[in-house]
């Protein structure tokens, strides 16, 4: 987690999406096996009805559909917008289709605030799937809709059931053979254990008293992300504590990731502070100090039957770890720490796989810096992980341009290993919540239920379109970090307060929030 100093986010404000031009009759297309003007490229201004697509509104609004200038790759785009409210679905029917998996992917803006704008694949003989688009108002961003055609046909599909004013840009389709879908939808419940001990319940979102492992599960979450502190004030998020917990999600069935802080207390960004049993070490024990606790980890869970599946050597070391004699202004001497801690994981079990972390994940130069500067130290990593938090760090356009650069630039998988939203805005302790304002959130994502799960949902779709396969999931934080008198943030003051749990996964009431849901994205 990374808590910079609270600042207003200006607020962008939508693009004109053009005006829409009287109706045009509908056209049936000729139905082929492969996409026609998937870059609305054919007709120039003012179409309703594009070549090769058909328009369809069951209230008589075909004129909400229509192209325009301004293009992702050429010179026109598809726009959904009405000055009244509207529903429109263009769409064009492919038949003659080979059956196998295939992969739309799409380039979309969206100025939100429809009831629903989403691309569609139906028809093609199994479930319909869907994305929704992710609220853009400048950048374009790639979304990718998957499918398995069964029966030889398929429908491609643009909606939107929107308000007046509301808009959405579609441009340069491709429909061809492929894959997608996330292996990841993870949490970090690290809180879990010490929430419990001082009283904290979980409910079933039915209201039953539960075991917030199981819930979770029960939701759809497969991997669990457990931080790991070398000898905490308070004596959670330790060894002991871990491999209590662990046993707990691996019994749930689920995966494990490990994120060593290599600190007391929290690491982030802006404090990378040395355990302080390790305080007078050199740089040459440091090295031991990082292969010895890694080693001690993650052997006790091996041999307790609870292997890690991933480890973080680190959290969020944009400014390295271990300050000083880790940090990035001796990038040589960080590579060592890394490559100690890297050598331990494999040690203890070489199937497991090493992470780097970095917040800031829509920062594409600061993200480059660094992992440029690892590779040139030597630094060994199997996947790359990316603090994604909107309110603090750039628009979802740069989080997309990062993700995949990252992914393309390293070639190795990239995921998110935090990311969250509000689901409102008030407090249940007295501690100020470090999202409070209306001011602070993204643009097109309220602080309620709905606007937590959309905000999830984005995330994951832009998670899924990384290209080559390379998007692994998203870990949301923290889950299960409710208002529990005790639990606070600071582990040396046991009366510190909680500034996080309107952007946990449980209501103020304890019981499961219908976001959970976003644990079932593709």
């Amino acid at each position: 987690m990374f808590h910079p100093r609270r600042t207003l986010r200006v607020l962008l404000i939508p693009l004109a999406a053009g005006l829409a031009l009287t109706a045009l009759p509908a056209q049936t297309a000729s139905a082929a096996s492969t996409l026609t003007n998937g870059g609305f490229e054919s007709d120039g201004t003012g179409t309703a009805t594009p070549a090769g697509w058909s328009t369809y509104s069951a209230a008589g609004q075909n004129s909400a559909s229509f192209t325009e200038s301004g293009g992702h790759g050429g010179s026109y785009r598809l726009t959904h917008w009405s000055s009244s409210a509207y529903e429109v679905e263009t769409y064009q029917y492919l038949s003659g289709l080979t059956n196998g998996n295939y992969k739309l992917t799409a380039w979309v803006r969206s100025g939100g605030g429809q009831n629903s704008a989403y691309i569609a694949l139906k028809n093609c003989g199994g479930a319909e799937q869907r994305t929704d688009l992710p609220v853009s108002t400048s950048g374009w961003i790639r979304i990718v809709v998957p499918v398995s055609v069964t029966d030889n046909q398929c429908t491609i599909s643009i909606n939107s059931d929107a308000g007046a004013g509301n808009w959405l840009n579609v441009d340069d389709l491709t429909f061809a053979s492929g894959t997608g879908g996330t292996s990841i939808h993870g949490a970090d419940i690290s809180s879990l254990a010490k929430s419990e001990a001082k009283g904290g319940t979980y409910r079933t979102s039915s209201g039953s008293t539960g075991d917030a492992v199981t819930i979770l599960k029960n939701a759809g979450m497969n991997y669990a992300r457990l931080k790991v502190w070398v000898n905490p004030a308070d004596g959670y998020n330790n060894k002991a504590r871990a491999l209590a917990t662990a046993k707990r999600v691996k019994a749930a069935g689920m995966k494990l990731l490990v994120d060593f802080h290599y600190s007391d207390t929290w690491a982030d960004p802006g404090a990378q502070s040395k355990p302080a049993a390790w305080s007078g070490h050199t740089y040459s024990q440091l090295k031991s100090d990082v292969y010895n606790h890694t080693y001690d980890v993650l052997s006790a869970l091996k041999a307790q039957g609870t292997t890690a599946d991933m480890v973080q050597v680190g959290n969020e070391i944009n400014g390295g770890m271990l300050w000083s004699e880790g940090s990035t202004g001796n990038f040589s001497q960080l590579a060592g720490l890394l490559n100690s801690g890297y050598d331990a994981v494999k040690a203890a079990g070489s199937a497991t796989k090493v992470a780097l972390h970095l917040a800031k994940g829509g920062d594409l130069a600061g993200t480059r810096w660094w992992f440029d500067n690892a590779v040139a130290n030597g630094v060994k990593f199997d996947a790359i992980g990316l603090s994604y938090y909107g309110y603090w760090h750039g628009t979802l356009h740069d989080f997309q341009t990062t993700l995949d650069d990252a992914a393309s630039r390293y070639g190795k998988p990239v995921f998110v290993a935090e990311t969250a939203y509000p689901f409102r805005l008030d407090s249940e302790d007295a501690h100020e919540n470090i999202i409070d304002t209306g001011a602070e959130l993204v643009a097109g994502y309220p602080a309620t239920v709905a606007g937590q799960t959309r905000w999830m949902n984005d995330v994951a779709s832009i998670v899924e379109a990384v290209p080559n396969g390379r998007g692994l999931g998203v870990f949301y934080w923290e889950a299960t970090w409710t208002a529990v008198t005790g639990n606070g943030w600071d582990p040396t003051d046991a009366a510190s307060g909680n500034g996080w749990e309107n952007q946990a996964l449980f209501g103020y009431d304890d019981r499961a929030l219908s976001s959970t849901a976003w644990f079932s994205h593709r």
